[in-house]
């Protein structure tokens, strides 16, 4: 029964659209790493709560890997079973499949093996004890047999322990290790973009973008590193001073390129030019702003 709900449940994947998923993660990785904890969290609700990401995961390039695997090991059809195969292979089709990284949770109910073989090797020990040769040694037998018990759960305690620190550790040294992303003037970077938007569109939104980044932070209304998003670059404005209207301005256009330069569609030029002219005189209101 366990494998049909499993069948079930990989059957209502969206699988179909697994290639074009593959096709994002790696342009992301190669284009937008900034942008990849953002579109991780978006993706997950729609593979129906598949694991994407993982805490291990320190660095964009890493989580970009971990979520490929994974959406590729739950999309991979099921291995023709031969027509002649005995009852006895149910079970080693069963630990194939919950062996997988989306079964994590099916494998977590299987914590009670240890409190199993303890009670298991306690009912043993008892009807050893029961018979007349063991008589002699019954009472100490049992005080060993408590003490081991004691030191196994106090045992797995610690390691439960050290298993959910782990995580967060590691979670707090990525926070605090995040490599600031070095920009150059927003001069240079739109004059890149202007180069870019005949041959490469894509390119020219993407210096465009840099370009908008590099004017707030030398307005110190933004800190732009190699872990925020646009998106959570644009929620700390207004609380680094950024006005009403600037923080709306800026978010329009995060929203706008965000769509553009994650679509699988072709940028158009002039879409393209349009954004470079957008950012360059927000540039220069800003620059007028310091003046």
């Amino acid at each position: 029964m366990m494998t049909g709900l499993a069948l079930l449940w990989l059957a209502a994947l969206p699988c179909e659209s697994a290639p074009r998923e593959l096709q994002q993660l790696a342009v992301l990785a190669r284009g937008e790493p900034a942008a990849m904890e953002a579109h991780l969290e978006a993706l997950e609700p729609r593979w129906e709560g598949l694991p994407l990401r993982s805490p291990e995961d320190e660095t964009p390039s890493a989580r970009a890997e971990t979520a490929t695997r994974r959406i590729q090991a739950a999309c991979a059809p099921p291995e023709p079973a031969p027509e002649a195969q005995p009852s006895t292979a149910d079970p080693a089709r069963l630990q194939e499949i919950l062996s997988r990284p989306e079964f994590a949770l099916a494998r977590q109910r299987q914590g009670d093996v240890l409190q199993r073989l303890m009670r298991e090797l306690k009912a043993l020990l008892e009807e050893l004890l029961q018979t007349r040769e063991a008589q002699s040694f019954a009472t100490g037998t049992r005080t060993l047999v408590l003490v081991l018990g004691f030191a196994v759960v106090l045992f797995a305690m610690l390691r439960l322990r050290h298993w959910r620190r782990g995580p967060a550790h590691r979670g707090g040294g990525t926070e605090t290790g995040a490599a600031a992303l070095e920009l150059d003037s927003p001069g240079e970077h739109l004059e890149r973009a202007r180069t870019a938007l005949g041959a490469r569109p894509r390119e020219a939104i993407r210096e465009g973008l840099l370009a908008l980044l590099s004017s707030l932070e030398a307005k110190r209304l933004a800190r732009p590193d190699r872990v925020k998003t646009n998106r959570e670059l644009v929620g700390e404005l207004p609380a680094r001073g950024a006005s009403a209207q600037l923080t709306g301005e800026v978010e329009r256009l995060v929203r706008w390129y965000d769509r553009a330069f994650y679509s699988l569609e072709p940028v158009p030029p002039e879409d393209a030019a349009r954004f470079v002219d957008e950012v360059e005189r927000l540039h220069q209101g800003l620059a007028g702003a310091m003046a």
